[in-house]
């Protein structure tokens, strides 16, 4: 029973890392894209790109940490 509780834990921990990398990426990536468009907004302007890049990457831990834990309980139900 340890050794699963270890695995599953680790399943939500690399889950989570990687939905922070892509989640801070994804925001940092469209808050410079709204800088360098032709038609500036003014939510693009007033919108801080730190704050915004880590909004994504809590959102990132969030969806990571989510889907871990769907894959586990799938994996659960099958056996």
């Amino acid at each position: 029973m340890v050794r699963k509780t270890q695995r599953l834990l680790l399943l939500v921990i690399s889950c989570s890392i990687t939905g922070v990398i892509l989640g801070g990426t994804a925001a940092w990536a469209e808050s410079n894209l709204c800088l360098g468009d032709s038609k500036v907004t003014s939510d693009c302007v007033t919108q801080d790109p730190i704050q915004k890049t880590i909004q994504g990457m809590s959102t990132g831990l969030l969806a990571g940490a989510g889907a871990a834990c769907g894959a586990a309980w799938q994996l659960r139900h099958e056996d």
